[in-house]
């Protein structure tokens, strides 16, 4: 694709970027199994990421303290009408993040994402074929400066001081022997999210979709938008798209995840078994703790944002 090169080059500007133009779509949301249109939006500088309920005309900030249920996917809410919420949008923050997008809305017209085909690259497709366009304000990224960890079991995550980027580092441990335990280390360049993240698909075990489906989630769950294992089966006609696929997804829902950071975070990400629970207990233990933490100008410091960028506003 001709707009790769100039998505790359623009990555490493230390100034904030929007979409070119609007762009929609329609699919099917994953947990209600209604239709969901979705609409990629231009935004001001200094905007971050904003969810739209076009059918209630209410915003809510794309923001760790706005996440409201983690059952699943992450959902985050309107903080002055606690009913008014919007689930699903790890894979979009990801794709956003990953694709270097700061300032955007999202517009959804009822309360869940639609899932697409259970990774974030249709999304990213959807931002290439609207375009980005560079921004007179400049990025801030979140220097982490002192270890931040939550544990919940065998499980924990963990941030720690680092370099001028976001490294991640995850492994994941299934009894399921199609899944098993898989590792990830990757450094969030533009270039190794698409490749290595983008395209990773949702999974889940064959035995848990009957009880997800009674308690109103995964109804619109399906072979073409998720991964459905069976002991040391795939159940998908087409099998994976990487070995390692399953992790690839994980570590691309923590993407989704610390975006809800509110900026690029500078440093380096830990975790083993996390999930969405875990994910955000982290952002609120970052943030409850002003010492662990630093709000830089990447202009100022002469740093890149080669790693994943959101909008300058952190807490």
């Amino acid at each position: 694709m001709d707009g790769m090169t100039d998505l790359t080059i623009e990555m490493t500007s230390t100034r904030q970027h929007t979409l070119k133009s609007r762009i929609d779509c329609v699919g099917v949301a994953l947990h209600s199994g209604a239709k969901a249109s979705l609409s990629l939006l231009p935004a001001a500088p200094d905007t971050g990421i904003v969810f739209r309920r076009t059918d209630l005309g209410l915003d809510i900030q794309a923001r760790y303290d706005r996440v409201t249920d983690t059952r699943l996917c992450t959902q985050i809410s309107h903080p002055d009408h606690p009913d008014v919420h919007i689930r699903t949008v790890e894979h979009v923050m990801a794709a956003l993040a990953g694709t270097g997008i700061d300032n955007a809305i999202v517009a959804v017209d009822g309360p869940e994402v639609p899932v697409l085909d259970g990774s974030a690259a249709q999304i990213v497709f959807l931002i290439d074929c609207a375009g980005r366009v560079s921004q007179a304000a400049p990025r801030q990224a979140i220097e982490i400066v002192r270890a931040v960890r939550v544990e919940q079991g065998d499980a924990f995550a963990e941030l720690r001081p680092g370099g001028p980027t976001l490294d991640l580092a995850l492994t994941i441990d299934f009894q399921a022997s199609a899944i098993g335990r898989q590792a990830l280390s990757l450094s969030m360049t533009e270039q190794g999210f698409r490749a290595v993240l983008a395209g990773a698909r949702t999974f889940t075990l064959l035995q848990e979709i009957e009880a997800m489906q009674q308690a109103g989630l995964a109804r619109g769950g399906s072979l073409k938008n998720a991964i459905v294992v069976d002991g040391d089966r795939v159940l998908n006609p087409e099998g994976l798209r990487a070995p390692d696929e399953f992790v690839r997804h994980k570590l691309l829902d923590a993407v989704g995840d610390l975006a809800m950071a509110g900026a690029p975070i500078h440093g380096r990400f830990v975790a083993h078994c996390t999930g969405h629970a875990l994910n955000n207990r982290l952002m609120r233990a970052l943030f409850a703790d002003s010492k662990a933490w630093r709000m830089v100008s990447l202009e100022q410091a002469g740093w890149s944002s080669g790693s994943y960028g959101m909008a300058a506003k952190a807490a």
